[in-house]
């Protein structure tokens, strides 16, 4: 069913079982205000969950490629079912709404350029995320991983050592910081097109098929490197914390910087914040009302009926869960 939804020069068709991309960049807005200003133990604790969530698809990815002969042989399969198996992590703290520091930077930079959130709170923002979600990803890599014996086998200590040399010693620094910047360009699409979605099902494949690219591609994303490269250093990689810090975490923090508030918060700000396309900040009152007015008449008419769950007969998501 289509509808006509207000911009600033008239109205344009929106789907009822998805927001429009105008609509989409402004619950980002949104959410990212909130962000800014959420109650700093939530915040933290928040961002600190997160880690462990993502730390399930980093974990199921590196069991996925305990295969030396297909690692040798058709190295393809095994990206393949690593990326397959990675967005799990992403989709869980989609969900359930944790902070990502990788979307978070995308979510408080739309907020910045919207004028609702000052540098100020961003940048406490970024710092927060950044240190619990790696406080977090740590915990359940030595407690859950190690500790509970989910890398016992030598084939798979061997696997989590070459994979940390792949990501932080074989490549030179401009590779991690480019490769970084196209993980977190996929992975905020897959934020955006998660929050254009309206329903869980249709979420979990908008966010699914972009995170499970990069993963493919071998991209560069800070927070699931903070599990897959220390790991690999518990399990006997030739480097130490100071060469993984400046050889792998800062230019792969870079990139996802420049891919997720350059490539995505900036570009699409520019092409449907900054123009005649652009919808009202709070677009959906107007349609939530004519909506609310109108299953008032229907209950008049049928006073025995049941009123749907919302206003479009799903149960919907808030934008600050994606």
């Amino acid at each position: 069913m289509i509808c006509a939804s207000p911009t600033m020069s008239g109205f344009i068709p929106q789907q009822e079982d998805a927001y429009t991309p105008q609509q989409a960049m402004q619950l980002i807005a949104r959410s990212g205000e909130k962000k800014c200003v959420m109650r700093l133990d939530k915040f933290i604790y928040n961002s600190i969950i997160a880690g462990p969530l993502l730390g399930f698809g980093c974990a199921a990815a590196l069991i996925a490629g305990d295969s030396p002969w297909y690692s040798d042989n058709a190295p393809g399969v095994i990206h393949t079912l690593a990326g397959a198996v990675f967005p799990i992590g992403l989709i869980l703290i989609a969900l359930i709404g944790a902070e990502l520091w990788t979307s978070t930077i995308f979510y408080t930079s739309v907020a910045f350029f919207e004028r609702r959130a000052s540098l100020l709170n961003v940048a406490k923002t970024w710092v927060l995320a950044f240190f619990s979600n790696l406080g977090g990803i740590l915990f359940f890599m030595y407690v859950i991983c190690i500790y509970g014996g989910v890398f016992m086998a030598e084939s798979a200590q061997e696997h989590c050592r070459s994979y940390a040399i792949g990501k932080a010693q074989s490549p030179g620094w401009h590779q991690i910081f480019l490769s970084a910047i196209g993980a977190n360009w996929l992975v905020c699409l897959a934020v955006y097109q998660g929050i254009l979605a309206r329903e869980v099902v249709s979420k979990i494949i908008a966010i699914w098929w972009p995170i499970f690219i990069f993963v493919m591609l071998g991209m560069d994303h800070v927070i699931a490197n903070m599990f897959l490269v220390p790991i690999g250093m518990y399990y006997g990689a030739p480097f130490g914390v100071g060469y993984y810090i400046w050889k792998s975490m800062i230019p792969a923090a870079l990139g996802n910087i420049v891919g997720g508030c350059g490539f995505v918060g900036l570009s699409y700000w520019y092409m449907w914040m900054t123009s005649d396309e652009a919808v009202p900040a709070e677009f959906d009152k107007t349609w939530i009302e004519k909506n609310q007015n109108h299953h008032t008449r229907e209950k008049s008419r049928f006073p025995h009926s049941s009123s749907p769950e919302s206003s479009d007969g799903h149960n919907e998501f808030n934008a600050s869960q994606v």
